[in-house]
């Protein structure tokens, strides 16, 4: 009975560690150039393929603000004997799903497919050709171009629009990650310049390819070989810049909006920083833990001014926001902004409570086994550690890195990261 018992404690032991514990992660170098990394996965017949860019909006040249998002789009509307018809009917036949976006940093493509052989090696070749010959016919440019200046003028009739390209430029004045595309830069565009900037970006050098699933390490290297080798020679593109720092300043913006949007922050946290678990635990207890935070407390619980008020780090290759939102009333939006700003010098001071800490510790904790469980998830978790460089022991020592975050430590980064000499605020649509 003691022996039955012990096993089954075991039994229960092992289980937990294998939910903490991050997926077998393989990396290496392809012949191409091009960071390859791989978590082996044959419980389901699927292959998830992902090839990241250093081609994200950041990277759009002074007056062409645009350029990077339409490159992306017209990636899979035309390749070298297959117009954008063909490929999306190919690619249905074959059950195999395109994706992929565009941030600031890096531009993603994305492919799932049947691991079968008369499913994963003909997607994968229409992959390839998306790649490495897309044509960029002409027609299609100025149709998608015409469509994102449309989309565009519509955007920029919103409140929360005007509020986040306001802030982003409050935040970093003169850098790339404070300008925005508009209906005058992306009209402005011609195919050479996606030619152009797609030779510049979308080279093997430049690219990190995350594979996950049904295939085995030869088969791996060997795609991520077929995907990268034809890729455009390197050809020395800038990195991006550190910004400055901005002066602490307030916007107000006029908008007939019916709530005012209230956005407040400052460039704080680059990818690979040592202070981004304890800003992660301390931003849980101040805005990221929903009806648990100070912030949501404090607005909408006790003075009902939002429904929603929020915080989080957005950790990029430079400097990336932190930032605090919400919208509440017109007549409220200076009652809203003095609590919330408040709250935030409160947890400057004082850091979390006991209690704060420990919520945070267990919700972080005990919502990481959700963030790996399915190839969708860890495809994106390891594209991620690819392509920023994370250590590959990343997502095993996740929970190890939460639980030993102390208040001290979360005081200490804030202090060092969250200052309100630099802070901006844009208020649109405010009394």
């Amino acid at each position: 009975m003691k022996l039955a018992k012990f096993l089954s404690v075991l039994c229960l032991v092992l289980a937990f560690q294998a939910a903490e514990a991050g997926p077998k992660i393989d990396h290496w170098l392809a012949p191409s150039g091009a960071r390859v990394y791989f978590v082996e996965n044959h419980g389901l017949p699927i292959l998830d393929v992902q090839v990241d860019f250093a081609a994200g909006s950041a990277y759009d040249q002074p007056g062409k603000d645009g350029l990077a998002s339409l490159v992306h789009a017209l990636l899979d509307m035309g390749v070298q004997g297959m117009d954008e018809m063909q490929i999306s009917n190919r690619l249905a036949d074959l059950g195999a799903l395109l994706a992929g976006g565009v941030g600031m940093d890096r531009a993603s493509v994305s492919l799932r497919t049947l691991s079968a052989d008369d499913k994963r090696i003909p997607a994968l070749e229409i992959f390839r050709a998306i790649l490495s010959s897309p044509q960029f016919p002409a027609a299609v440019f100025e149709r998608e171009k015409a469509r994102s200046v449309a989309a565009l003028k519509e955007a920029l009739t919103r409140p929360d629009t005007i509020a986040s390209r306001a802030f982003w430029a409050a935040m970093y004045p003169g850098h790339t990650y404070g300008r925005y595309a508009t209906p005058e830069t992306v009209n402005g565009l011609q195919g050479a310049d996606l030619v152009a900037f797609y030779r510049s970006h979308y080279t093997a050098r430049r690219a990190t390819v995350t594979i996950v699933g049904d295939v085995s390490r030869t088969q791996a290297e060997a795609l991520a070989q077929q995907l990268s080798s034809d890729l455009p020679a390197d050809a020395g593109a800038a990195a991006l810049e550190v910004p400055e720092l901005p002066a602490a300043n307030e916007q107000r913006i006029d908008h007939p909006a019916a709530q005012a949007h209230v956005l407040i922050g400052l460039p704080a946290l680059r990818r690979g920083d040592p202070d981004f678990f304890p800003l992660l635990v301390g931003n849980y207890s101040l805005g990221g833990g929903g009806f648990v935070s100070r912030l949501m407390k404090e607005v909408r619980e006790k003075r009902g001014f939002a429904y929603s008020v929020y915080s989080y780090f957005l950790p990029l290759a430079q400097p990336g926001p932190f930032q605090i939102g919400l919208q509440t009333k017109k007549a409220q939006a200076n009652d809203a902004l003095k609590v919330t700003r408040d709250v935030l010098a409160g947890f400057l001071a004082q850091g979390p409570s006991k209690a704060e800490l420990q919520a945070a510790k267990q919700n972080l904790v005990g919502s990481f086994p959700l963030r790996l469980d399915s190839n969708r998830k860890i495809l994106e978790n390891v594209s991620v550690i690819g392509f920023y460089g994370f250590p590959l022991d990343y997502l095993d020592r996740y929970t190890e890195n939460v639980e030993k975050v102390t208040a001290a430590e979360i005081k200490a980064a804030f202090a060092r990261h969250v200052k309100p000499e630099n802070m901006v605020t844009v208020v649109v649509a405010g009394e």
